[in-house]
């Protein structure tokens, strides 16, 4: 949190938060932070586990992007304790954030656990590499990728990375997420309906013995 806080909090930001009264707290996390922040297991296993996240990028004007980037879970590749790499599959093909990395590496990466209102937000240096610039990182993340035609890798350095406090975070679930229920649901359903179907044969069976019993006996 310590290095995300220094490269965060501007003057700009250290102005603001003066004004609102926060500056003694954030001074304390922005001190003494050079160097880059190591991804820890807990880091690791949590990009493993997302099936998508936000990429923010800023082109020359100074006006940032954001686009969304989705695949199986673990698409994204925790190549080091400092380095992400996904394959990028082609899309619409207007290449705004490649276009960005090439005049500025910096990039912010969201990835939001909206079932465990849980975020991670991460600050990187992005390039872009081709596919047979590093033939065995092409293999590796091509293994497990978004469907689609893949054109490039996209590679993160990451300088820092810093945990979101859950309040504002909205609870979602997806279908994936909610398939042992559903699945669950259904079983019942089936069961009930097969119940049900056997209590009518009692039914019909014990309505069939009732009606021999009151039958008038033979004279």
């Amino acid at each position: 949190m310590r290095r995300y806080a220094q490269i965060a909090f501007t003057e700009a930001v250290r102005e603001v938060q003066e004004e609102e009264g926060s500056r003694r707290a954030a001074g304390r996390l922005a001190f003494g932070a050079e160097e880059p922040d190591p991804l820890g297991p807990h880091e690791a296993a949590f990009i493993a586990e997302r099936d998508g996240f936000y990429f923010a990028t800023a082109g020359e004007t100074g006006w940032p992007y954001v686009q969304f980037r989705g695949g199986p879970p673990g698409f994204v590749h925790v190549v080091d304790e400092s380095t992400l790499a996904y394959a990028d599959v082609r899309g619409n093909r207007q290449y705004i954030s490649n276009g960005n990395l090439r005049a500025n590496d910096r990039a912010s990466l969201f990835f939001m656990d909206y079932p465990a209102q849980t975020r991670l937000k991460v600050f990187g240096r992005a390039a872009v590499r081709s596919l047979d610039e590093e033939p065995g990182l092409a293999e590796r993340v091509c293994a497990r990728r978004t469907d689609g035609r893949v054109e490039r890798l996209v590679v993160v350095r990451v300088e820092a990375y810093s945990w979101n406090c859950a309040q504002h975070i909205p609870q979602r679930f997806t279908r994936a997420d909610l398939e042992p229920l559903l699945t669950e649901i259904r079983s019942l359903r089936s069961d009930k309906a097969a119940l049900e179907s056997e209590v009518a044969a009692l039914r019909r069976t014990l309505g069939t013995r009732g009606g021999r019993g009151t039958a008038d006996p033979v004279g």
